[in-house]
């Protein structure tokens, strides 16, 4: 039996509906349909998912997603750390950085950055972390984050093999050559204050300070004669001793006038949050202090264990 077709208004109001369909797939209004809302501007604006989670991600997260750990460090600061001619980087806080970044699971980047600088905090994202041989004080901690200690090391005056000093106080009113930004001048101002270690020696009275970019240009200085340009320097002993030990004609004089709690170092006002971070390379270095890493590569630089008082 043949089938009555349908009347015509009916079939008007499928085709329309059929039609509405498949404008409204392609974006567009249905003919005598009422336009879109345009969305609001917040709308428009608001971030993906994605975008808000890299906003609130943090350094650490940020580290591991790049799969690169950006170290700043001294590249004339030997055998701490040194860049040699081809521009590969060599150096103890160099070694520490790598494995760092090792069981981090990323490859570690070195840039170098003037210690003033670094100590000032505020590094605007630039580098991550300063594997610098930075002693732990007060006023940095106000800036800058610290990981758990990684080596100790013993702040000592250095002068030429003619001179005549036999103690800290033969330097009174003398020339002696520092490091910009370093504890080492704020000692001699008297302005030091160290965290978990007290100052063995007292300042040499009424002695002056030339500042250099690092302590190694302050040794070139003294190398030169016993008063030429200074009468001393004082930096870390492993400097002063590798110093001696490559030929230069100084010697140390007694005893170390301190000690230093040496850190890894983190930006306070880090784009992205550096706290856990830090958290997670103090893990890494109490780690590494366990299972001998720290004591083998302090005794490859320096023949004796500086890495636990």
């Amino acid at each position: 039996m043949t089938r009555p077709q349908p009347s015509g208004p009916p079939r008007l109001v499928l085709v329309f509906t059929l039609l509405s369909v498949l404008l409204a797939a392609c974006g567009q209004a249905a003919p005598g349909a009422a336009p879109a809302t345009a969305p609001t501007e917040a709308a428009a604006t608001a971030p993906t998912a994605a975008e808000e989670a890299s906003s609130d991600s943090d350094l650490l997260a940020d580290v591991r997603s790049r799969g690169t750990l950006v170290i700043s460090s001294d590249p004339n600061y030997a055998p701490q750390s040194f860049k040699n001619s081809d521009g590969s980087w060599e150096g103890f806080d160099i070694d520490v950085g790598r494995e760092i970044a090792k069981r981090l699971g990323v490859e570690a980047e070195f840039v170098d950055i003037s210690f003033d600088v670094i100590t000032a905090g505020s590094w605007n994202g630039r580098w991550d972390i300063n594997v610098g041989s930075m002693t732990v004080t007060g006023p940095r901690q106000e800036v800058l984050y610290f990981s758990a200690p990684y080596y100790y090391a013993p702040a000592a005056f250095v002068v030429h093999q003619d001179s005549t000093a036999a103690a800290v106080s033969d330097l009174a009113g003398k020339n002696i050559g520092v490091g910009a930004a370093t504890t080492y001048l704020d000692y001699l101002n008297n302005s030091l204050t160290l965290e978990g270690e007290e100052i063995a020696v007292p300042a040499p009275e009424g002695a002056t300070s030339t500042v250099y970019d690092t302590d190694l240009l302050a040794i070139e200085d003294l190398k030169l004669g016993d008063g030429t340009r200074l009468d001393a320097v004082l930096t870390a002993l492993p400097t002063a001793q590798n110093a001696i030990n490559e030929g230069a004609p100084l010697k140390i004089l007694g005893d170390p006038v301190f000690f230093e709690q040496l850190a890894v170092a983190l930006d306070r006002q880090s784009p992205l949050d550096s706290q856990a971070l830090a958290t997670e390379i103090s893990t890494i270095i109490e780690a590494m202090r366990a299972d001998g890493t720290l004591k083998a590569l302090s005794e490859q630089y320096y023949t004796v264990d500086l890495t636990s008082k």
